[in-house]
């Protein structure tokens, strides 16, 4: 398998890029690899490296830091989309093949993690986070796939999971999206934030002891498919290229990438300081002065 390199250099930043300097002084944006159908699920393991999905294809990609290069890591994955690593260096895959959530060991041993609620299919779960105490959100919006034989939802609505830290109890903790995707819970544990990516919302949430949500609030008209957080707490959405907002849900940077549609976005690298941007049938890196938060 070969995978192409390249740069391509960022000439229209608003000069809010330059207010922010979020940015690294002279970065260019990286093509790292762009050989896929569609990337997606970027999460950083413990040593910097950054694990993605080619989901069409049915495969986990993994690219090292180090090397700076990609190469399979899992063929075939289940379909998985959204991946993040737990607590205890599993990587969890939200693989929608049979509608379940995988905990995958580093010897690549397979757990499923759940596969139904209530007896009935998830729709398909999509993008996730874990908390401190080992406890993963991940929404489950319905997008009809191919590869399926189903037509329609066995669940009423398409809503935000919450999966106790001992994986006996699922609950629902947010029920009133039209189409949740996006995950990412902010570094001390006490925040949530939820793309609502079929009303064109993001909205906060307060995290309660017990796992459960609270105080719902809308953080900025626009949706996500995927998302993450920086040091200083700013938001970084994804659609058209990866815009970002700061706590206050003020748009402080435009980053635009030449492709259709930006699916998602993480931190990797050995300082945590590299943009991981997963575009379409391309991987990009892009240097930055602020670190990615667990």
């Amino acid at each position: 398998m070969k995978f192409l390199f390249g740069f391509l250099v960022i000439t229209n930043f608003s000069c809010s890029a330059q207010q922010t300097s979020l940015i690294a002084k002279d970065a260019e944006l990286e093509v790292v690899a762009d050989s896929f159908t569609f990337t997606e699920g970027p999460a950083m393991a413990p040593n910097g490296d950054v694990y993605f999905t080619d989901q069409p294809n049915d495969r986990i990609l993994k690219w090292s830091a180090a090397e700076n290069r990609v190469s399979v890591y899992l063929e075939p994955s289940g379909r998985s989309n959204g991946l993040y690593f737990d607590n205890e260096g599993n990587l969890l895959a939200c693989a929608d093949e049979k509608n379940q959530l995988w905990a995958i060991d580093p010897n690549k041993n397979i757990e499923v993690l759940i596969g139904d609620f209530e007896g009935k299919k998830l729709n398909g779960p999509n993008d996730l986070w874990v908390d401190q105490k080992g406890g993963i959100y991940f929404t489950d919006p319905y997008y009809q796939r191919d590869y399926w034989t189903r037509t329609a939802m066995e669940l009423e609505k398409q809503q935000v999971y919450y999966l106790s830290p001992d994986k006996k109890e699922v609950s629902v903790v947010a029920n009133d999206l039209v189409q949740p995707n996006g995950i990412i819970g902010s570094a001390d544990g006490k925040l949530l934030y939820v793309a609502d990516i079929g009303d064109k919302k993001t909205y906060s949430y307060s995290i309660n002891s017990d796992g459960s949500l609270g105080n719902k609030t809308l953080f900025t008209n626009m949706g996500s498919d995927g998302m993450t957080l920086d040091e200083q707490g700013n938001v970084y959405l994804t659609g058209n290229g990866v815009t970002v907002f700061n706590k206050k849900g003020e748009k402080i940077l435009h980053i635009p990438i030449d492709q259709g549609w930006t699916a998602n976005v993480t931190f990797g690298g050995k300082d945590q300081k590299t943009l991981f941007i997963t575009a379409m049938n391309s991987v990009y890196t892009l240097e930055m002065n602020v670190k990615g938060v667990r």
